[in-house]
């Protein structure tokens, strides 16, 4: 091998090196980009609890995060694996803080999908808890009766 074929080889390898960074930036950049932004987790329009849980539930959606976070993840490692990065730190750092903000996302999610289940069963138990209407009618009615007799008695 000629020390110009060589020399040609290190060039494309450094060409390639950054345009392997370059994706993994792209596909962090569009990670970051595909997760729900904070006001469409903190603001609602809802009516009810129900209505701000189902909101609440959709908003908490990593979406298309996970794949590019993926395809950040495979061009890292081929790069790192390549030894084409100089200097890598930035990029596994910014995928660690990706993953965890998927993760508290994915927690999140879960936790608001138990509340949603949860809360019109919760809701029903309060509604059927302490006596029917008919028993408070009932209760009403010998109350009012009972009040009647007193003052019949009074007078």
């Amino acid at each position: 091998m000629s020390q110009a074929t060589f020399g040609d080889d290190e060039e494309l390898f450094g060409e390639a090196a950054n345009e392997m960074r370059e994706d993994v930036e792209a596909s962090l950049e569009e990670a970051w980009d595909a997760l729900p932004s904070a006001d469409d987790v903190w603001e609602t329009d809802a009516d009810n609890v129900l209505g701000v849980l189902n909101g609440l539930n959709s908003a908490l959606n990593a979406g298309d995060a996970e794949d590019h976070l993926r395809d950040a993840k495979k061009w890292f490692t081929m790069g790192q694996r390549a030894d084409a990065f100089e200097d890598a730190d930035d990029l596994e750092e910014e995928i660690g803080d990706l993953e965890e903000a998927i993760e508290d996302i994915s927690d999140a999610g879960e936790q608001v999908g138990e509340l949603t289940s949860t809360i019109p069963a919760l809701r029903g138990t309060l509604e059927d808890a302490g006596p029917a209407e008919d028993e408070e009618d009932e209760e009403e009615e010998a109350e009012s009766d009972a009040d009647e007799d007193d003052e019949e008695d009074e007078e």
